[in-house]
């Protein structure tokens, strides 16, 4: 399962019971593609955006943007997520979709460094309703084909009755922390990757894969999902687990023990994770797809799908509701690479880390 899917595991490992109806397009990637009505917008996304139990932000996302604009949504999700239309973009045949919502920076830079054609088309900011109002430090394509519509921070969550708030990344390599930490695969899982990014960012990029040598001889297990890496945080297998500043809104609306979700800032920095909506470059639907991404940016909207999607909204007149806002944790340091950087080296820094690290 991919992390990005991680929102079905933990509603399930929080106790959900209730559950959503999935909505998907009939016409979903893999098969033949049939025409749409002339005012259906098809955007793409990832799974649990639109069946995860208890609550889904594409159930309402998709109600409500009807309910406004006349117009009908249907959702398509492809069982590699981005993967699929990359593939479809590839072969040179129909995507199936228009747009597709849920891509962060490291999807976009796959799918530029794998295409020789354009996936994404840049949209018209000016005519992108609330757009003005992104935040600049969740901004993350110099072309602007992506439009961010949420945002976390990775980070450390740990049991305090447990172990103490680890204050620096060279803190976790110590004997206090030995065994304490579980992770999920930079190889591929976003919140690996990220991770993995933030200790580059950190240590440096000529000191990251000895710092690694230093996690894994401390006995840092690295599982293959986010969601094998919060399952055994959640049996107690390990006190700390590499996941998002945002657990503790799920850990709020459920009641849960929040000694058990703390939230660590190594050395006060978290990196950022950031997704956003794009625009197929082969869609001939431009005024819908605009509607849309105006619709996910709209601050009523940015507010409710925050919640759903345990996550900040990207647009500056837009917060989580006053109950949630304490839980919605952000560092003092936000961290990042920028487009350019990542796209010529990202790659070779994560096969880099799979041969010094898987290959021991």
């Amino acid at each position: 399962m991919s992390d990005r899917q991680r929102a079905v595991t933990r509603r399930q490992l929080l106790g959900s019971t209730a559950a959503t109806a999935t909505v998907l397009a009939s016409g979903c990637v893999g098969g033949g593609v049939r025409s749409p009505s002339p005012n259906t917008v098809r955007v793409g996304t990832y799974g649990s955006f639109v069946d995860a139990p208890s609550t889904s932000a594409g159930a309402w996302i998709k109600e409500e943007f009807e309910k406004r604009h006349d117009a009908t949504l249907e959702w398509v999700v492809p069982e590699n997520e981005l993967t699929g239309f990359v593939q479809r973009r590839k072969e040179g045949v129909d995507l199936g979709a228009d747009a597709y919502v849920g891509i962060t920076p490291e999807d976009l830079v796959r799918a530029d460094n794998t295409l020789e054609k354009p996936l994404f088309a840049g949209f018209d900011t000016g005519a992108v309703g609330n757009a003005e109002n992104i935040s600049d430090a969740y901004h993350f394509d110099p072309e602007r084909r992506i439009l961010p519509t949420g945002a976390s921070y990775v980070c450390i969550v740990y049991d305090e009755q447990v172990v103490s708030d680890p204050a620096t990344f060279d803190a976790l390599a110590t004997d206090e922390y030995r065994n304490s930490l579980l992770l999920a695969n930079p190889q591929s899982t976003t919140t690996g990757l990220l991770f993995l990014l933030w200790t580059i960012k950190q240590q440096g990029r000529d000191s990251y894969l000895d710092y690694w040598e230093r996690l894994m001889d401390n006995d840092v297990r690295v599982l293959g999902s986010w969601s094998d890496a919060y399952t055994a945080y959640s049996n107690e297998e390990a006190p700390m687990v590499v996941s998002y500043s945002t657990d503790q809104v799920y850990a709020a609306e459920k009641d849960v023990d929040m000694r058990r979700h703390q939230i660590g800032f190594p050395n006060d920095q978290g990196y950022a994770y950031v997704d956003g909506v794009g625009k197929f470059a082969t869609t001939d639907r431009d005024e819908l797809v605009r509607k849309f991404a105006s619709f996910l940016l709209d601050p009523e909207v940015q507010r409710k799908t925050a919640v759903k999607n345990v996550g900040i909204p990207t647009v500056e007149n837009a917060s989580l509701p006053k109950e949630f806002r304490q839980y919605a944790h952000v560092p003092d340091e936000p961290v990042q690479f920028s487009y350019d950087v990542l796209a010529e080296h990202m790659d070779d820094w994560r096969d880099a880390w799979a041969r010094r690290v898987v290959g021991q």
